[in-house]
């Protein structure tokens, strides 16, 4: 609904702008046709015919964004006509080279190009009327331009716009490959440590299920906790998907408490130290420590069952060190 309404705005925009782009031109036309008629010798005198004619190619240019094969259409017949008729050259053919121009760079290339052709022989009949069945390339070579080179520069526009939004297109498809790549690795992490924390505490719990059952019944609970505190770190990271704010923040080095405590629960018991000068970090940075402390205490955990670990957080300068230490 936004995307409509920001549409329907710009169309009005656009269509003002297109109003007062073809009122000047009219407005220049009255003016400056009458001075371009008393420099070429033989044109018919403006009258209310031609003003006419320079009002219908000016004021068709208020649709050319709307409509533009509609408009070029109405502005070569306009031109023709007033060509045709004898009128001098100079204010009218603004009007055709904007038509032409805006056809070419909104419409595929294809139909600007047959659109380009029809305008042109539409043009042509006015060489051919002034000058005979024979009019030389004198006479059909200057027609042409104003055809080819509004048609050429529409065309060019057309092309760099549609490269430069497969770029952005490209570009987008490249971020959001990039999150989900990340997104992925965020659940294997948390999945991936979760199950193995689970897998240890279940093999506990049945361990001691018949001779201690108060002691697995501690298992099942740290079973549950953690499969709890995992779904919702789960939930935390799949929540990066979605838009707006809101969300929790993602898991940092201030969450490693944590982590040491699940772990516990699962049997490996955790020795963390902190050395330097603790600081914020860039969020990037945070999870990356964060996750790779997570993921060698899980491996920790996988391969040497109940046993011990410690990890060391480094602060010095501009660096950062993680390190994880098996102590069996």
């Amino acid at each position: 609904m936004t995307a409509m309404r920001e549409r329907r705005r710009d169309n009005r925009w656009q269509l003002a702008a297109d109003a007062v782009l073809a009122l000047a031109l009219l407005a220049f036309g009255l003016l400056a046709t009458p001075l371009a008629g008393a420099n070429q010798p033989g044109s018919v005198p403006v009258d209310a015919a031609c003003r006419a004619l320079l009002a219908v190619a000016a004021l068709a240019l208020v649709a050319r964004r709307l409509a533009p094969l509609a408009t070029l259409a109405v502005v070569t017949v306009a031109t023709s006509a007033y060509l045709v008729l004898g009128y001098p050259y100079g204010p009218v053919q603004l009007a055709f080279l904007v038509a032409g121009y805006t056809a070419a760079a909104r419409l595929p290339v294809r139909r600007a190009g047959v659109a380009a052709g029809a305008a042109l022989a539409v043009l042509l009949v006015h060489v051919f009327w002034s000058r005979g069945p024979e009019p030389g390339w004198f006479g059909i070579l200057p027609a042409s331009a104003w055809v080819v080179v509004p048609f050429a520069l529409g065309v060019a526009v057309r092309v760099n716009r549609e490269s430069a939004a497969r770029g952005r297109a490209e570009a987008a498809r490249r971020r959001a490959d990039e999150e989900r790549l990340r997104i992925a690795q965020e659940v294997h992490d948390v999945v991936g440590h979760g199950l193995a924390a689970i897998s240890m505490q279940a093999e506990v719990a049945l361990h001691l299920l018949g001779k201690r059952p108060e002691q697995a019944e501690i298992a099942l609970t740290a079973i549950s906790r953690t499969s709890r505190e995992a779904l919702d770190e789960l939930r935390v990271t799949l929540g990066a998907v979605r838009r707006g704010g809101g969300r929790e923040p993602v898991p940092g080095l201030a969450r490693l408490d944590a982590l040491r405590e699940r772990l516990a629960d699962a049997g490996l018991a955790v020795t963390l130290r902190v050395t330097g000068e603790p600081r914020e970090l860039p969020g990037a940075v945070d999870l990356a420590a964060y996750r790779v402390v997570q993921e060698a205490l899980t491996n920790v955990l996988r391969h040497a069952g109940v046993a011990e670990a410690e990890a060391t957080v480094g602060y010095g300068g501009d660096a950062l060190t993680v390190e994880v230490l098996d102590r069996g």
